[in-house]
């Protein structure tokens, strides 16, 4: 087999300055193509397909990387889901060598690879989308998807506390997008105590918004309505943001 290489990714596209994919850090972020799961309420839904052709290579993000050592905190990598490409991991240690910390997003679909490029990240953003097994599979309409996602938190949590005194801390947050057809005012109560029971101290919680979305969406079920936030365990958590 061969062994991958950052060259092997399969990058959908580059923003070369965000200052909202990393909190408090200026980040180039890169998408990269493909995702098993096929989230209703997706806002990047062109990603989902893992075959699709690539947009750029990565010899090209590595070049706009060289132009903005100094310039630039980090690098985010986003999807799509990232741990679905075995290239991940090279492109991440390309990154740290240029002198840039390491932001993933993702929402946890392969614990095995995730374990494997945390020790290269510096900030995760783990998307938890329900409290259950079946809540999880309404959303994203594979089964078993509830118990990789919840496995991939332990994973985080486990290597955040290593890390806790280290040089180099892995930061974290965990977030929520409520959509009514995801979550209700009960599950999101149920979900904040379970994420607490876990150890989770860092909770963000985004109303779901339809820019970029598929209309109609698919496994939707009847009208929108806003779901109410005011049963939010937030003492129980050191941060609670709501976007």
């Amino acid at each position: 087999m061969t062994t991958p290489t950052a060259g092997d990714l399969r990058i959908a596209g580059l923003t070369r300055l965000s200052t909202v994919d990393w909190p408090d850090a200026l980040a180039a972020t890169v998408f990269l193509q493909g995702c098993p799961w096929d989230c209703f309420y997706c806002h990047n839904p062109a990603l989902i397909a893992p075959r699709a052709a690539p947009a750029m290579t990565w010899d090209e993000v590595a070049a706009f990387l060289d132009s903005r050592i100094g310039l630039l905190d980090a690098v985010v990598f986003t999807g799509g889901e990232p741990t679905m490409q075995p290239a991940l991991l090279p492109a991440m240690a390309e990154v740290r060598a240029r002198g840039f910390a390491v932001g993933l997003h993702t929402g946890g679909a392969y614990p095995r690879q995730l374990a494997r490029v945390l020790p290269l990240v510096d900030w995760v953003g783990l998307d938890i989308k329900a409290a259950t097994a079946d809540d999880y599979t309404a959303v994203t309409g594979r089964p078993g998807s509830g118990e990789r996602a919840w496995q991939s938190l332990e994973l985080v949590l486990a290597q955040q506390r290593v890390r806790a005194d280290a040089d180099r801390p892995l930061q974290y947050e965990v977030r929520t997008t409520v959509h009514p057809d995801a979550i209700d005012e009960s599950g999101l109560t149920a979900l904040g105590c379970r994420l607490a029971d876990a150890g989770v101290r860092a909770w963000a919680v985004q109303r779901f918004r339809d820019t970029g979305t598929r209309a109609p969406l698919p496994r939707g079920a009847g009208a929108y309505r806003a779901v109410a936030l005011d049963g939010i365990p937030t003492a129980r958590f050191d941060r609670v943001t709501v976007r």
